[in-house]
């Protein structure tokens, strides 16, 4: 049974929100009171070792993805309620926990219970929900544990089961940089979704070396098409400056902050290379996926990181000329997983059906431009198509918004307070 972490500071913040929100967005603030508290009044659990696991919503797992992504609106809080601090805290140190456990597991489960999907060949442990390799599964815990440093002072996350975890995370992105010469990891499910079974008996399709690190899974835990997802590559350079920013003024630990650094340049080198294309306009955008042997996609996916979350994810700036190209690409009939219709516009994913559109992607689209009519016009999109829920969805049908994916999904419910936050000028810390 999960513990309500939903305090009197916490009820004071959501008035703080319903007053700045005015009479006239009243049903913004009435969103925002039940997803901000439901996250913590329905989600963590606190595990054996005092730490706090994150349950994703409506599946008994913690995902480091989604947890970072449910957590971070809660930094705003804890730059002044210390027992908020201590709540992220402790999730982060569970992140940790996970990520030395097995850095290529992207879900993992409370206790080594065995659940999830044992079946998948793979090296599956008793603690390992899935174990589906995404980079950005490496990189999002980096990113809280950065952010609360930078929010709140705290630095009590970096302790030995950080860096043991960070010196396995920098060995993976080093070694997927040369995957086929170098790498153990192996991925195959016959069971549940077979499409998520990496060919060539797990190994994956070829890639030539660029640089960039391998990724087996997009952040939808979907397989990924060509090996190198250069928004997940976008993510890591970030968090690896990170990385070396902390193990060069927070800890004393000259050759992880080397290592950290040398990979960041590798792989944005890479990323400049290698990770563009053109579009039909024969301007100069972000490829979502590339090989390194030629062939790239144009696409994006709501589900975050993707290529319009690179201002979001501090990759580049929100006016840099190859992003404003890419963005209005995505944002058009050119990306396959875009889609238009009765209520709404947007970006879809090939995880969820044709013309479903995602709130996390709609979130991220408010928060990657800086006209505020356009937040607002964004925000007033979510609140209509919750189809009377207050709470957000994984999809949702651009023609009834009554037809929609996952009734309970705690990272598109805190996209959403973070996009509310963001308009009402109380943004998330970098």
């Amino acid at each position: 049974m999960t513990k309500s972490y939903v305090t009197p500071a916490v009820r004071d913040f959501v008035e703080k929100i319903n007053q700045l929100s005015g009479t006239e967005h009243q049903n913004l603030a009435k969103i925002f009171d039940i997803t901000f508290t439901n996250t913590l009044e329905t989600t963590l659990e606190e595990d054996e070792k005092n730490n706090i696991f994150v349950l994703t919503g409506d599946i008994p797992a913690m995902w480091q993805r989604d947890s970072t992504a449910q957590l971070r609106p809660y930094l705003v809080m804890a730059q002044t309620d210390p027992e908020v601090a201590q709540v992220i805290l402790k999730v982060v140190q569970r992140q940790f926990f996970n990520m030395n456990l097995d850095p290529y597991a992207n879900a993992f489960n409370l206790t080594g219970n065995n659940h999830g999907h044992q079946t998948d060949k793979t090296a599956m442990g008793p603690w390992i929900w899935e174990r589906k390799y995404e980079l950005d599964s490496l990189c999002y815990p980096v990113q809280l544990a950065y952010l609360l440093y930078k929010n709140t002072g705290l630095t009590a996350q970096f302790d030995a089961t950080f860096v043991a975890a960070v010196k396995q995370l920098l060995d993976v992105i080093a070694t997927e940089q040369h995957h086929e010469e170098q790498s153990t990891y192996r991925f195959e499910r016959t069971e549940d979704r077979p499409e998520d079974t990496l060919e060539n008996a797990g190994l994956g399709k070829p890639v030539g070396y660029t640089g960039m690190s391998w990724s087996g899974f997009r952040p939808s835990d979907d397989a990924c098409v060509y090996g190198y997802l250069v928004p997940a590559n976008m993510f890591a350079v970030v968090i690896l400056r990170y990385l070396h920013e902390i193990f060069t003024t927070v800890l004393n630990e000259p050759t992880l902050a080397q290592k950290a650094q040398q990979l960041a340049i590798e792989i944005q080198t890479g990323i400049e290379k290698y990770g563009t294309t053109t579009n039909q306009a024969g301007e100069k955008v972000y490829a979502y996926e590339v090989d390194g042997l030629g062939h790239a996609v144009i696409m994006d996916d709501g589900n975050i990181p993707n290529l319009m979350s690179a201002p979001y994810l501090d990759y580049l700036a929100m006016d840099d000329p190859t992003y404003l190209a890419t963005r209005k690409t995505l944002l058009s009939p050119e990306n396959p997983y875009y889609y238009a219709g009765k209520y709404g516009q947007g970006l879809g994913s090939p995880h969820t059906p044709e013309n479903y559109i995602w709130p996390i992607g709609l979130s991220i689209q408010g928060l990657t431009q800086p006209d505020h009519a356009e937040k607002l016009r964004i925000l007033a999109l979510l609140a209509n198509t919750t189809a009377g829920t207050n709470m957000m969805h994984e999809g949702f049908d651009v023609e009834n918004p009554a037809n929609f994916t996952r009734e309970w999904f705690s990272w598109a419910n805190m996209m959403f307070c973070e996009l509310l936050m963001d308009y009402l000028g109380l943004p998330v810390k970098k």
